[in-house]
């Protein structure tokens, strides 16, 4: 598909799923009703059977496709070339990092990711090796999803979207926006340009998956309910990677590098 066909489709079909989901959310119940208002708060899921209807759905996609894929691909292909897979990955996403460092208000995070990609790209291979973690530049989440939350706008409602998974519409939203922000969303046009994004996106489903085959195992098989545990752990993971970009509050320079003397 070609970049303007991607732009004009992409966008209003992400806009139109975020409308329809939006639009049937359930009322709040009232104040005359406090236990099931109480249980409205702590869920946040007013559109919990279609949530579940969605989950079934993706989860029999997974069952019978994206998981023996994630599987096929973790016997056939060796972890040392699974882990450069993913450091590549990574290392394409900085663009989309980077924005949203700046627009966070981090600039020694955002400094971080420049080293990250200009150390990973030239001395790690393209990025398959992440030198940069070991030369003191680590890597860290960075998604529009978490700058809104940056800037106090709240999460809304869970969603449990077809395909994507867990989501609440400031996540969707932000999704959205880093698809469009990511050059690669814009770049050339020809079969080439469109097979390499084909490969970039199944390469990176296949490598989100395949690491975590255990743990979704486990959750399945021991959860007694695997939905609301899913949508437990996607609040709490979000929870801590907000918490985490908000506190990091380091200035610019370095702690180690000399600082000017408060009475200059």
């Amino acid at each position: 598909m070609r970049a303007p066909v991607r732009r004009w489709i992409t966008l209003p079909l992400l806009a139109s799923l975020l409308a329809a989901c939006l639009a049937a959310c359930a009322q709040r119940p009232p104040a005359s009703d406090p236990d099931a208002l109480a249980d409205f708060i702590q869920t946040n899921d007013p559109l919990e059977p279609t949530n579940r209807f969605f989950y079934k759905v993706n989860d029999a996609l997974d069952t019978y496709a994206l998981r023996p894929a994630a599987v096929a691909y973790s016997h056939v292909v060796p972890q040392p070339v699974r882990t450069g897979i993913h450091n590549i990955l990574t290392n394409l996403g900085t663009p989309v990092q980077l924005s949203n460092d700046m627009l966070q208000g981090k600039p020694r995070r955002a400094g971080d990711t420049t080293m990250r990609f200009l150390i990973n790209t030239t001395v790690g291979g393209l990025g398959f090796f992440d030198v940069a973690t070991g030369w003191g530049y680590p890597n860290h989440d960075a998604d529009f999803g978490m700058t809104l939350a940056g800037w106090g706008v709240d999460a809304g409602p869970y969603l449990y979207l077809p395909v994507l998974g867990p989501s609440d519409p400031r996540d969707f939203f932000g999704f959205g926006v880093d698809i469009v922000a990511d050059p690669w969303f814009w770049i050339g046009q020809g079969a080439v340009v469109s097979d390499l994004g084909y490969v970039k996106w199944g390469l990176t489903a296949l490598d989100a998956r395949s690491r975590l085959i255990g743990t979704i195992d486990s959750i399945k098989k021991s959860a007694l309910d695997p939905y609301a545990t899913f949508r437990s752990l996607y609040r709490q993971h979000r929870k801590s990677q907000i918490d985490e970009m908000k506190n990091d509050n380091r200035a610019t320079v370095p702690v180690w590098f000399p600082q000017p003397s408060a009475t200059h």
